[in-house]
């Protein structure tokens, strides 16, 4: 059996899959899938997760149209208000993984505030990775760990560089909608973790699919390479 599932990152996806398949504009999707967050992290609270990442926007979804990224920004306004809102009010902490350019400040700057906020919580870390690329991650790691002077590199001094190194590796991480892919997912943290790819889309998520991925994950052998 493996041991305490510490963190289990969601790749988010299908949300337009979703919503087209009802009808549906696909821009609801996205609605429905940010407000999956908030029912993730209820669902989490009291178990032995104690960080949670979801991967919401990422650095090639820039590709998409002005009408749909235009939306998802908006979006992203109003959720991070609330999650601040209900970090602070259950002692939970939020962390911001991704880069600052090409966000519109005003947004990026409310990110960082939920970070601030919420820095001293000590309850479930909550990590949302927007405009984050696992590339982009080590490529601005090894840019930080070159302009510290660092001449000799080792995994463990290379992982002082990544965004937020306190994190720790992901234990599980689950992709919805039917995809096998990692996409670029917290791709420093990826090296031994499990893998659950379920058929569902990102907004028919419930609190009950949480509790289904730690059985999931208690039902597997973890070896390390050994």
């Amino acid at each position: 059996m493996a041991e305490q599932l510490t963190h289990l990152g969601f790749v988010c996806d299908g949300n337009r899959r979703w919503a087209r398949s009802r009808g549906l504009p696909t821009l609801e999707g996205h609605r429905r899938g940010f407000n999956k967050v908030e029912v993730i992290i209820d669902a989490l609270k009291n178990t032995e997760v104690k960080y949670v990442s979801f991967f919401l926007f990422s650095t090639e979804n820039w590709d998409r149209t002005a009408a749909e990224i235009d939306y998802l920004m908006d979006l992203a306004r109003k959720k991070i208000d609330n999650l601040t809102k209900k970090a602070i009010e259950e002692d939970q902490r939020i962390v911001i993984m991704g880069r600052s350019d090409p966000v519109d400040p005003e947004l990026w700057t409310k990110m960082l505030n939920a970070e601030e906020q919420t820095k001293d919580n000590t309850g479930l870390t909550i990590c949302i990775c927007f405009n984050y690329g696992g590339h982009w991650e080590i490529a601005d790691a090894a840019t930080k760990a070159i302009a510290a002077g660092e001449l000799e590199m080792s995994p463990e001094t290379f992982r002082k560089y990544i965004y937020h190194p306190e994190v720790p590796d992901c234990d599980l991480i689950i992709r919805t909608s039917g995809e096998e892919r990692i996409s670029g997912f917290q791709l420093w943290r990826a090296a031994y973790s499990e893998f659950w790819f379920i058929e569902k889309h990102f907004p028919e998520i419930e609190a009950a699919d949480c509790i289904a991925a730690l059985e999931e994950y208690h039902s597997r052998q973890r070896r390390f390479g050994k």
